[in-house]
């Protein structure tokens, strides 16, 4: 236990680990029809292309876009938090290969799967989007937030603690995405592509 407190790198990476595990796990239970595999992949397109739409891009990383995230939450609240947890991991993978920032393995986890996997969480919340989108959005940047202060101290202005660095670069990016995503989502006819998609599941 003392060598993991010495070591937050290692206990990062052991509760990413379990994190990403629980969630393989959960996946697993899934029954997959082709169907919904193919909204899936509509979904990731769709949010491929959102993320090209990008407002500002942050030297070490990180982008404020044009609403990327809803397609992902659409799956969410379709398909339950189990598909969009599966949908983000893929997703986060894919933005490994888009917007590459790496420093550390266990910094790839936090800044990568584990974020955007978050979104799956809004699907506990179908009827409660704006609520759901929240939790979904303060997980993510709880794991940006993580990651600032274990792998990205050293970007931190002299005389600026880690955490208030990291606090201040992630929740620059984050809040804005929240914001522009719930404005899209409040004239976003949710109800009826979520029923359309929807339509001929089994």
């Amino acid at each position: 236990m003392a060598e993991l407190l010495s070591s937050p790198a290692s206990a990062f990476a052991m509760l990413g680990t379990f994190a990403a595990l629980g969630g393989c796990l959960y996946i697993r239970k899934i029954k997959l029809s082709i169907r919904m595999l193919v909204y899936v992949a509509l979904m990731l397109a769709l949010t491929i292309i959102l993320q090209q739409l990008s407002i500002f891009h942050l030297p070490q990383g990180g982008n404020i876009t044009l609403g990327s995230m809803v397609p992902l939450l659409l799956i969410a609240w379709r398909f339950g938090p189990g598909v969009g947890a599966m949908a983000g991991f893929l997703y986060g993978l894919i933005n490994i290969l888009q917007d590459p920032f790496i420093l550390h393995p266990v910094q790839v986890l936090f800044d990568y799967p584990l974020p955007i996997m978050a979104m799956g969480l809004a699907g506990f919340f179908p009827k409660h989007i704006f609520l759901g989108t929240a939790l979904a959005f303060a997980t993510r940047f709880l794991c940006h937030f993580i990651s600032g202060i274990v792998f990205f101290a050293s970007y931190a202005p002299e005389g600026m603690s880690p955490i208030l660095y990291s606090l201040t670069v992630n929740a620059s990016l984050i809040v804005p995405e929240l914001i522009i995503c719930c404005l899209i989502l409040k004239y976003l006819p949710t109800d009826k592509i979520v029923a359309n998609m929807a339509s001929g599941i089994n």
